[in-house]
């Protein structure tokens, strides 16, 4: 690092290091771990290291303060992306229940259409049955009625007297059906 002025700035880290090679570099004392140390040396140098941190401290807390809220902001950001997913997803999900639904409910009307338009055709069916049943007999009384006017005007002609023929009681005329 350097300061404004151009000169290596010397952070923490430096301050301890070179407290780390002071206390290397100190005289031993023979026969034991201990050394020799300028006691006010090395209070100064722990002075500056004590004076340096809060500034280094307060510029950790901020980065973390401000690491902090990027992650809250993040965070938010995240579940309001994950809200509309979920949002679309269940529009989404009920636009094709709804569909769905749709199609089921299109289909059992289908159904129920073509059973209805069944049932139509075989009442149309059974009553045109009926009426031509009906009408067949109808054409085969008419049928016979004409055969024996027939048969009674070829017998009367071979008797030679052909008058008009009186009708029995027991037919009588009956009115066509209506169709």
């Amino acid at each position: 690092m350097t300061d404004i002025d151009g000169s290596k700035s010397v952070g923490p880290l430096d301050r301890i290091e070179e407290i780390i090679a002071y206390v290397e570099a100190a005289k031993a004392v023979p026969m034991s771990r201990s050394c020799k140390i300028d006691r006010a040396e090395l209070i100064a140098l722990v002075e500056e290291l004590q004076n340096e941190l809060p500034a280094d401290i307060r510029r950790a807390e901020a980065m973390l303060q401000e690491r902090d809220k990027i992650i809250e902001a993040g965070e938010r950001e995240a579940e309001r992306i994950i809200a509309e997913g979920e949002a679309e997803h269940a529009r989404l999900v009920s636009r094709h229940e709804v569909t769905v639904s749709a199609e089921h409910e299109g289909n059992r009307i289908i159904n129920e259409a073509r059973g209805e338009a069944q049932r139509l055709r075989d009442e149309v069916d059974e009553y045109v049955d009926t009426t031509l049943a009906n009408f067949e007999q109808f054409l085969h009384r008419a049928l016979s009625g004409v055969e024996r006017g027939r048969d009674k005007m070829h017998t009367l002609r071979e008797i030679g007297t052909f008058t008009a023929p009186q009708e029995a009681p027991e037919e009588e005329e009956k009115p066509l059906p209506q169709f």
